[in-house]
């Protein structure tokens, strides 16, 4: 079987990728999980909710995050009036605190099949439906792939390497001139931040239970996966 990394932009003003949301709190990873993620390639492929031979089979690809620019966790003061109860009576207001990441750039590099990973190419420059960064309003900023003629410089799309190889060397994505102006400028190599999926034989693998089996509206469910946390040195000019 041939294999492939497909290399990602997730670039957007608000972000949110809830790992242990319940109720009234919402919370947001600092960078995408692998529910978030494989919800998007759902999106874009046509996967429905309950389709959970579809959805294994995108859970199953390897997934590695370059942090390109931290964000900041903001908190969100939510209040929803006329809320009912279970029976529908006894209406009421709710107040939750949601939090979400704002700024952040990151780089996520899938790696599995090539030719899965070819079909979710397409079906990312043609979406089935709508993408977005773990809630509806929180749309990309900039496009997930680069366009055919940009690739050689910025690299983002189907690259014929392995995940860690695409981790290390993948040209830094960000573009604002006074963010590239001080890493040229520091006395220190920039060092980005990155998480990857790895055997539970690992060790240094930590549990994250964001490893998605369905997302039917009424029967979400989620099992772990393990991760290994780590940097990569920025050595782009």
């Amino acid at each position: 079987m041939t294999t492939a990394t497909l290399a990602l932009r997730i670039d957007a003003p608000l972000q949110s990728w809830g790992v242990r949301s319940k109720f009234v709190r919402r919370d947001t990873a600092t960078e995408p999980t692998k529910s978030g993620i494989v919800g998007l390639l759902a999106a874009a492929r046509g996967v429905d909710r309950a389709d959970t031979a579809g959805i294994a089979q995108l859970a199953a690809l390897h997934m590695g995050v370059r942090v390109d620019r931290e964000g900041l966790v903001e908190r969100d003061y939510h209040v929803t009036q006329n809320v009912p109860n279970t029976k529908g009576t006894g209406h009421r207001t709710v107040v939750s605190d949601r939090f979400y990441l704002a700024d952040a750039l990151f780089l996520v590099a899938l790696h599995g099949p090539r030719a899965l990973l070819a079909e979710l190419e397409a079906a990312i420059l043609r979406p089935h439906w709508p993408l977005y960064f773990g809630r509806k309003a929180f749309v990309p900023a900039s496009p997930l792939l680069e366009p055919p003629h940009r690739r050689e410089t910025h690299g983002t799309g189907l690259l014929d390497e392995s995940l860690d190889h695409v981790l290390k060397t993948h040209p830094w994505l960000e573009q604002r001139l006074d963010q590239r102006r001080q890493a040229r400028d520091s006395d220190r190599p920039l060092q980005l931040r990155t998480i990857r999926d790895v055997p539970a034989s690992d060790p240094e693998a930590e549990l994250r239970h964001d490893h998605p089996v369905s997302f039917a509206h009424e029967h979400r469910e989620h099992t772990s996966r393990t991760v290994r946390h780590g940097y990569v040195t920025l050595t782009e000019p």
